[in-house]
């Protein structure tokens, strides 16, 4: 990556946080938030939360009127921060105020359609320049992503595509060979939200997965507490908890309540996710 490139996205920042929780024998804590809930304030205020607690990466979605892939409490919140107004410079602001907060690294999560529309340089460029390590797109198939493959590589931007149990091992070489950054696994079929377990399907598709490419494998899908974090930290790089998050939120009496249940939630897991 060249350094000359003024305003360079963090993948590297990325790549070395996920080292870092290797070096040291557990798996790295993923939070996810989607931007703009509650506020817009009080969703960078969560992120800070978050990281305080221990989350080593942060991802932060950007709210669709019809996310296919989020159960009913993502779905909520994106709601509310729909009603709220909610905007894409508004996605870059909470990518850059966490980032300058916390020098974590911090990735937007979204479906295609809104980075196609406000267009792919843009996007791009506005998301490096707000410090941001990359994008996860659940929703992009790796045979039409070549032209955001270019302006992400340009910009220093982790691009992650997303598996599922269902992928087919050819499938997953073209999917791992064409990402970066880490791979997402989607420890069950179906859609965001916490379960009561996540276990040899997660488990057998990290296999399947890691034969394929050298990059980190993460799993999200259904992580809600710290057993099941350490459940998957037994055989995942990185464990990515999102909904079990936004639910303390939603169920809060008060943004500071909410605050302090997220932290405390983080803190959970990131001692969950600690192998020994």
């Amino acid at each position: 990556m060249s350094t000359a490139h003024q305003n360079s996205g963090r993948i590297q920042l990325l790549s070395d946080t996920l080292a870092k929780a290797r070096s040291e024998d557990r798996a790295a804590l993923v939070a996810y938030l989607p931007a703009g809930f509650p506020t817009v304030d009080g969703g960078i205020e969560a992120v800070k939360a978050v990281i305080a607690g221990g989350a080593d990466v942060v991802e932060i979605g950007l709210p669709h009127s019809d996310p296919v892939l989020d159960g009913a409490v993502i779905q909520t919140a994106d709601d509310i921060a729909l009603r709220g107004g909610v905007k894409i410079a508004d996605v870059m602001r909470t990518v850059r105020e966490a980032y300058e907060a916390t020098g974590v690294p911090i990735l937007v999560m979204t479906y295609w359609n809104p980075i196609d529309r406000y267009g792919v340089e843009r996007f791009t460029a506005e998301l490096a320049a707000a410090g941001g390590a990359g994008c996860i797109l659940p929703d992009l198939p790796v045979q039409e992503s070549d032209l955001w493959r270019e302006h992400a590589a340009k910009h220093g931007l982790a691009t992650v595509f997303v598996v599922a149990p269902s992928s087919k091992d050819e499938r997953l070489a073209t999917i791992t060979a064409a990402g970066s950054g880490f791979v997402y696994a989607a420890s069950l079929m179906g859609v965001t939200g916490t379960r009561e377990s996540v276990g040899q399907e997660a488990q057998e598709l990290v296999r399947r997965t890691r034969a394929t490419t050298e990059l980190p494998v993460c799993v999200g899908l259904g992580v809600s507490n710290a057993a099941q974090a350490k459940q998957v930290a037994g055989f995942a790089d990185g464990v990515i908890v999102g909904s079990a998050f936004v639910k303390l939120l939603l169920d809060a009496p008060d943004l500071p309540a909410g605050l302090e249940a997220v932290r405390a939630l983080a803190g959970d897991l990131a001692e969950g996710v600690r192998r020994s």
